[in-house]
């Protein structure tokens, strides 16, 4: 439930609501307890047995499983004589929830039809919920659980039940930043005037001023195409006046990145982020097939191996089940990754693909005995390792990459940028419409959260790549499937 939502929706003179948490709201978001401002929030005695129950480990279900008990015990020690009537959550909230919090006090028994079995912990809690509908008739009383089919039983049975919005970045994803914009076919008629140009280090820059520079951000592409295309970004923006620099075209194969060229546009924005020493953060969006890996992994070998800007690269992935015990495998922490690492295993021989007449060979080296020393020698600065052991750790001088994202918590990618010592970049690589981890949604998504949190940061970047380049069969699979 978004509490911002209920505010708007509970006018002056109305009650306020009761919302009955479902244990999986405590176990997504420990915090939820103070996010639901000026209403009342009642937690059933379920709930904190399933709390008790998944708190052991040291997944992150078990960690906010106990955030969210030492919360609750805090609430509760400071209000011990008026648990009956609700503890009021203003004080150990700090003003951000103005209502009261309630605790089952008492047995409930019989609310439920016969045909639920009532040894279910989640009908017990709907069981819960229908009583304080019975009880107090004249106030909105709504369930409120990440659990699809329970909302379905909870609305079967006449309650009101609604999803846990509140950590949602946004409602639409259609909405999300895509880091390009086309610039309408009038542009320069209606920015042109009083229009500055200059040169410097081969880049040609533009100083505008017109409608459309407020809504400009730093770092966001620009594109127009037509007798005289243009492909820039924008230096300086959310203003009045906005400069544009135009960008390296790295579709040449003068400026191929360790033998690879973009194929479209949105790849092109994309190397131009890559290649950027100015740029610590990037974020890549995109289908199957776009070269989200390919294109981070050849612009990591040019600026480890031949620019020398990086000591090394470090690769890590979600393994699904996210933040669990990555399992009996045998071998060293790199070894027992690997079988998560395909998509990286698949790269490399691209990249490291032998010469073909006329064309320039990744890494420049030939034959089979100078493409054998090669992968010897990226092996030598690639490094593999798990989320699992990221907590305390600071890189420095790395190029950190995080793929499959999508499946991180806001909480999660936290703890992983924040890993990022002095001369680090980090680049996320996912699509948000591949998500595995349970209770996570594209508009919740740790991708999406940092996505729009970063967005007009001077020293970060993202791009949403649209077209596919694997192959005409999985460009037409896309489509049709």
């Amino acid at each position: 439930m978004n509490a911002k939502r209920a505010a708007k929706s509970s006018k002056p003179g109305n009650p306020t609501k009761l919302f009955v948490l479902d244990t999986n709201v405590l176990m997504h978001d420990p915090t939820s307890l103070f996010r639901f401002e000026e209403h009342d929030i009642y937690v059933p005695m379920m709930t904190l047995e399933e709390l008790d129950a998944n708190k052991k480990g040291m997944s992150e279900v078990a960690r906010n499983a106990r955030q969210a008990s030492r919360t609750l015990d805090e609430i509760v020690s400071t209000g011990e004589a008026s648990i009956k009537h609700g503890i009021a959550l203003d004080g150990t909230s700090h003003g951000l929830a103005s209502g009261r919090l309630f605790l089952q006090t008492e047995a409930i028994n019989g609310v439920l039809p016969s045909s639920l079995p009532t040894a279910r912990a989640d009908n017990q809690i709907i069981a819960v919920a229908l009583y304080l509908h019975e009880r107090q008739p004249k106030r909105p009383v709504i369930l409120v659980t990440k659990d699809i089919n329970m909302r379905i039983k909870a609305r079967a049975l006449g309650l009101d039940a609604q999803d846990y919005f509140n950590d949602k970045v946004l409602e639409d994803t259609d909405l999300l930043y895509t880091g390009s914009m086309e610039l309408p076919a009038d542009f320069w008629d209606t920015h042109g005037k009083g229009l500055e140009s200059w040169k410097k280090d081969s880049r040609t820059y533009y100083r505008i001023k017109g409608p459309l520079c407020p809504d400009l951000l730093v770092n966001e592409f620009v594109w127009q195409d037509g007798p005289q295309p243009l492909q820039a970004w924008v230096k300086v923006g959310a203003g009045r006046t906005a400069e544009l620099e135009t960008l390296i075209d790295y579709s040449h194969t003068k400026n191929a990145v360790w033998g690879i060229t973009a194929r479209n546009r949105e790849q092109n924005f994309a190397l131009n982020l890559l290649m950027n020493p100015d740029i610590d953060f990037v974020t890549l969006l995109g289908q199957a097939g776009t070269g989200k890996t390919l294109l981070t992994l050849a612009s990591a070998l040019t600026q480890t191996l031949e620019l020398k800007r990086f000591a090394e690269i470090i690769i890590t992935r979600v393994t699904v089940p996210v933040g669990e015990d990555i399992g009996f495998l045998p071998g060293t922490e790199e070894e027992k990754m690997t079988p998560w690492m395909g998509a990286l295993e698949d790269n490399l021989d691209v990249l490291n693909k032998p010469a073909e007449e006329g064309e320039k060979p990744g890494g420049s080296y030939t034959g089979d005995w100078g493409r054998t020393a090669t992968m010897d020698l990226i092996r030598s600065r690639i490094k593999v390792k798990s989320l699992n052991f990221m907590r305390g750790r600071t890189f420095l001088n790395k190029f950190l990459i995080i793929d499959e994202a999508q499946n991180l918590t806001p909480k999660q990618m936290k703890t992983l940028i924040t890993r990022a010592g002095p001369d680090t970049k980090v680049v996320c690589l996912g699509n948000i419409a591949q998500i595995d981890t349970p209770y996570l949604t594209e508009g919740s998504s740790g991708l999406t959260y940092v996505v729009d949190r970063f967005k007009g940061w001077p020293h970060s970047g993202h791009i949403t790549l649209q077209r596919g380049e694997r192959s005409r069969l999985a460009d037409h699979a896309a489509e049709v499937l």
